[in-house]
């Protein structure tokens, strides 16, 4: 019998536990190269994903995969995020979540793709649009084995 990774079933039980008490969820990767995320917003080969109903369109958390569509800097993309790659789901209010151990490979990175992304136009002064940190704070992550 094969083994099954208990980790989608903890990130759809956090995320309905966010639903059911009103918070955000939000999703830790790690990137790697079957990760599609928008390469712009990847800090050190990693990003934070808000993953709540009101920010995402057709969110699926199978097994193998987190697939939805989102907008960024006001262009909608597909995301598709393998689950081993999750580092925690957590509450965006309180940072209450389940983080995770993700082990890459001994060739495999964490590098953001090439997938094509709206870059911030400036305005008139200089300034952009989107924030330097657009999370307000982000949770002190530990890993649990």
């Amino acid at each position: 019998m094969t083994d099954i990774s208990i980790r989608p079933y903890m990130i759809r039980a956090v995320c309905e536990w966010c639903a059911d008490a009103g918070y955000t969820p939000y999703l830790a990767v790690k990137v790697n190269a079957a990760t599609r995320v928008p390469s712009a917003y990847v800090k050190n080969g990693e990003i934070v994903l808000n993953i709540s109903h009101s920010a995402t369109r057709n969110l699926t958390i199978s097994n193998e995969l987190i697939q939805f569509s989102a907008r960024f800097g006001g262009v909608s993309q597909e995301i598709s995020i393998p689950v081993e790659v999750v580092a925690g789901v957590f509450s965006r209010e309180n940072g209450k979540g389940m983080f995770f151990e993700v082990a890459l490979q001994e060739n495999q990175e964490c590098q953001p793709v090439g997938l094509p992304v709206a870059v911030p136009v400036e305005n008139q002064t200089g300034d952009s649009p989107l924030p330097d940190n657009p999370s307000p704070r982000r949770p002190r992550l530990t890993v649990i084995k």
